[in-house]
């Protein structure tokens, strides 16, 4: 039995992700993958369309991935700097939120939306912290933070 040869619209379990190009059996894509819409007929028009696709979206990634680590260069060379009022033991009289640290970021150029900031919980001491900040993908960069007693 001869296998036809499709080009993948969406993820297919056990099959491939979308824009795989498989061989199935026929009566698979004829009566599952085809009339649900999960697949198409690989042409050689579709095929080459697809790859032309791929290409442009891995230079695409490529770009922003480049563009991301000058992100990531600029954000690690700053420090950030904050001044708080401060009780017994160095503790803060409030915190020091993600909201702070990407307007701060913002002021010096580099703006980054808070929810990227990854702060497990607030900053409510005196001293220097470390926080790392998801840019995209599983690239992160990491700002220092100083927070200081204020007079």
């Amino acid at each position: 039995m001869s296998l036809v040869k499709i080009i993948l619209n969406e993820e297919v379990h056990r099959l491939g992700a979308a824009g795989d190009v498989v061989s199935v059996k026929p009566g698979f894509a004829r009566n599952f993958l085809l009339p649900q819409g999960k697949a198409s007929l690989a042409t050689r028009g579709k095929v080459k369309e697809i790859e032309h696709q791929k290409r442009v979206i891995t230079e695409k990634l490529a770009k922003e991935m480049k563009d991301l680590e000058a992100l990531k260069s600029r954000v690690e060379s700053l420090v950030l700097e904050f001044e708080a009022q401060v009780g017994e033991e160095g503790k803060l009289f409030g915190s020091v939120t993600a909201q702070q640290i990407a307007e701060q970021l913002a002021e010096k150029g580099q703006s980054i939306d808070r929810r990227k900031v990854s702060l497990s919980e607030p900053i409510r001491s005196v001293g220097e912290h470390s926080v790392s900040l998801r840019l995209g993908g599983d690239l992160t960069a990491s700002v220092k933070v100083i927070v200081k007693a204020s007079d």
